[in-house]
């Protein structure tokens, strides 16, 4: 008895520091606390995941420039995992097609904008001038983009954009196409050297132009997953702000299994957010309140993993066509019911109960939460670990799904080639 005992103490302690952590994590919890504090359960749960939706859609602003033609709206479609056909797809061609400011929200995250902004080239403004002519406050950070060799307007950009202490980025496209164009004169072709007189190529020009530490990255926008889409991204993710992180990658195209597997981490980290929302309501002495909220909270959750590992139907049709894969390869290889099915409160109540235990656990809460103090506390740790544990393995099946779609297309691309 002394040990049963002793291991609910040890439960309950954890819960409720679990609780301080997660609370700890919330920019303002003033409302949530004096909720909690006037016995209003109900009220501090709506707080709560109106704060859990507004951290999931933190904005985020790319501005993509560079000269005319230099590949920045293809940048943009492959950045979206959009095809260049598709209706939200930015135009794409060999002279310069953006005129004006364009934002191109995400398909999937519209929080997510990537913005084209006319070449520099193209505009009757010099460098200092252009930045607010295109609204440079909205950005969190550049990305100058050329195909052949970074011009003296790319480098004047640049350094204004320095001067006003935000983050710029060079990409160099179209490197398949020097590639190619070098095997067919087979000549030697270095990449990082560049072939033109009047190039301000790489690093070590920029430097010499007065820009500081310039980050240069080599791309296709036909392929991000060669060459250095992978060190791009992984720099972002270290200079970004915090909050920013999360939004950039889950927009991310999964071009990797490392990608998915960050993404599968991120998501992981927010779990102990959501359990506790669904711990605070097993605290309200209203029947059937817990078991209703579980399963709106754990769909909605859910649904969050299927857009994020683009296994919801529009993101696996944009997959098709901008990959050629059929729609049917790719889905043939998933496994889970939860990709292929619509997600909603009955789906996943009836998932769940399959499971003795989840639904023994289930019952026992709802009984619980109507005995004063210690039922109380009883029922609101196992709703925690009750929502924790279902969460995990929805998300292990769902990332599990992501990495067989991405293997298939992988595939089937190769073999095409």
């Amino acid at each position: 008895m002394i040990s049963h005992l002793s291991d609910f103490y040890i439960v309950t302690v954890g819960f409720a520091l679990c609780v301080q952590v997660i609370m700890a994590d919330f920019l303002d919890t003033t409302e949530i606390k004096e909720a909690l504090q006037n016995n209003n359960q109900a009220l501090a749960v709506d707080k709560i995941k109106k704060l859990l939706e507004k951290a999931a859609n933190t904005p985020l602003n790319i501005g993509i420039t560079g000269e005319s033609g230099s590949g920045k709206s293809s940048f943009v479609n492959a950045f979206r995992g959009v095809d260049h056909r598709d209706d939200q797809a930015a135009p794409t061609g060999v002279v310069e097609t953006t005129t004006e400011v364009r934002a191109y929200p995400h398909p999937s995250y519209p929080n997510v904008t990537l913005w084209d902004l006319p070449g520099i080239g193209t505009t009757r403004f010099p460098a200092d001038q252009y930045l607010k002519h295109v609204g440079f406050e909205r950005f969190d950070f550049f990305i100058i983009i050329s195909d052949t060799r970074f011009r003296e307007n790319d480098v004047k950009l640049a350094k204004e954009i320095q001067k006003m202490g935000k983050k710029f980025y060079f990409v160099r496209s179209k490197v398949d196409n020097d590639l190619q164009n070098a095997q067919r004169s087979q000549r030697n072709f270095d990449v990082w050297s560049g072939n033109d007189d009047d190039v301000i190529s790489w690093d070590t020009g920029l430097l010499k132009e007065g820009v500081q530490a310039p980050q240069v990255f080599l791309l296709s926008n036909f392929e991000l997953r060669r060459h250095d889409f992978h060190c791009l991204h992984a720099t972002l993710e270290r200079e970004l702000p915090e909050h920013k992180r999360d939004a950039l990658l889950f927009a991310m195209p999964n071009m990797s299994l490392e990608i998915i597997e960050k993404k599968k981490e991120a998501f992981k980290s927010k779990i102990p957010q959501y359990a506790f929302v669904s711990a605070a309501c097993a605290a309200v002495p209203v029947p059937g309140l817990s078991v209703a909220v579980d399963g709106a909270l754990i769909a909605g959750v859910v649904q969050q993993y299927k857009t994020g590992f683009a296994l919801d139907g529009p993101s696996l049709q944009r997959l098709a066509d901008s990959t050629g894969v059929p729609l049917e390869d790719l889905t043939s290889v998933v496994r889970s019911p939860l990709s292929l099915n619509t997600i909603d409160k009955t789906f996943i109540l009836k998932f769940l109960l399959q499971s003795a235990a989840v639904a023994g656990s289930m019952l026992a809460e709802e009984g619980l939460k109507f005995i004063p103090l210690f039922g109380t506390l009883v029922a609101s740790t196992l709703s925690y670990k009750v929502t924790e544990k279902a969460l995990l393995d929805f998300l292990h099946m769902l990332a599990e799904d992501a990495q067989n779609v991405f293997k298939r297309a992988l595939c089937c691309m190769n073999s095409s080639v």
